[in-house]
C-alpha cells in the first residue's frame, strides 16, 4: 500500500465530502482504539472542525487513559480539534434501571453491550445536529464488510465511513505513518462494551490478520474443506459471522407492495 498516498486521498475525500454537504466539520468518539484514533487524525489533517468525544460507560480505566492522550495529542497537533468529555455511565445506568428486570442477568449481556454503543450514536448525532458536523465511522473493512462486528444502529450508525475499505494491518500501518500514540499501537484490539478486559480476538476466537486471510480465501470462492486445521477452524469462524452478521451489511429490506395491490 502506498501510505502517504492513501492517507492523502483519504483526507482530501473527507474534506470534500463535508464541503459539499455543507457541513462544517466532524464529529467522532474516541475509544483509545487503533481505529478511532487513526480516523480522528485523518479527520483532523483536513482543517475542519473536529469535536472529540469521550463517552465512557463503565469503561476500563486503560481506555480511557489511552482515549485522552490521544486527544491531548490532537490539540497540540491540530488547532481545530475540540474536546468535550460525556459521561455516559449515569444514562446507561439509569435505562437498566428502568427496564424490566430478567431472571437471568447473562440472557442480557449482549443486548445492554449493543445498548451502550447506541447510546454512543444518539449522543454523536446530538452534537452533529447542534453544530453542523457529520458523524465519521470507525469501521474497518474486516468489520464492517467481513465478520459485521460492529452494533447495528450503534457504531455502524455514521454519516460517512473513511477507513472502511482498509484492511485492519493498513489501518496499523497508516497509525504508525501519523505517528499515533505506541501505547495504543501496541494495545489488542477491543470493543470496549463490557467494562472488562475482553479483546475483539477474545469474542471472535481469531486475529485480525488471521480473518484478512480468510476474508480474501472467502472471496477467492474457496471453502472450509480446502483447509486443515487451524486454517481451517479460521475460514469457519469467519464464515460464521460473516453469515450471521449479513443483515448489517445489505440495505434494510422492504416489502415491496405489487403494483396490482396499489
Amino acid at each position: 500500500m502506498q501510505t502517504e498516498k492513501v492517507t492523502a486521498h483519504i483526507v482530501d475525500w473527507l474534506r470534500d465530502y463535508a464541503e459539499k454537504a455543507k457541513m462544517k466539520g466532524f464529529v467522532i468518539g474516541v475509544s483509545g482504539g487503533i481505529d478511532s484514533a487513526v480516523t480522528s487524525t485523518l479527520c483532523a489533517k483536513t482543517g475542519l472542525e473536529l469535536l472529540v468525544l469521550e463517552m465512557p460507560i463503565h469503561q476500563a480505566e486503560s481506555q480511557v487513559s489511552r482515549a485522552s492522550k490521544h486527544i491531548e495529542w490532537l490539540q497540540e497537533n491540530f488547532d481545530s480539534v475540540k474536546r468535550l468529555p460525556i459521561d455516559l455511565t449515569p444514562v446507561f445506568d439509569s435505562l437498566v434501571n428502568t427496564l424490566p428486570p430478567v431472571a437471568n442477568e447473562e440472557e442480557r449481556f449482549m443486548s445492554l453491550a449493543n445498548t451502550r454503543a447506541r447510546l454512543r450514536m444518539t449522543t454523536l448525532y446530538y452534537f452533529a445536529a447542534l453544530d453542523s458536523l457529520l458523524v465519521a465511522g470507525t469501521g474497518n473493512k474486516v468489520e464492517d464488510f467481513g465478520v459485521g462486528f460492529y452494533t447495528k444502529y450503534g457504531d455502524g450508525g455514521v454519516d460517512l465511513s473513511p477507513i472502511a475499505d482498509l484492511l485492519k494491518t493498513e489501518v496499523y500501518e497508516i497509525a504508525r505513518f501519523l505517528k499515533i500514540n505506541e501505547e495504543i499501537l501496541k494495545a489488542a484490539p477491543t470493543d470496549g462494551l463490557w467494562g472488562d478486559d475482553r479483546t475483539d480476538e477474545d469474542q471472535i476466537g481469531a486475529s485480525y490478520p488471521e480473518l484478512e486471510w480468510a476474508m480474501k480465501m472467502a472471496d477467492k470462492g474457496k471453502s472450509a474443506n480446502d483447509f486443515a486445521g487451524r486454517e481451517k477452524e479460521v475460514f469457519r469462524i469467519f464464515k460464521k459471522f460473516n453469515s450471521a452478521n449479513r443483515h448489517k451489511m445489505i440495505p434494510i429490506p422492504v416489502c415491496e407492495i405489487p403494483k396490482v395491490l396499489k
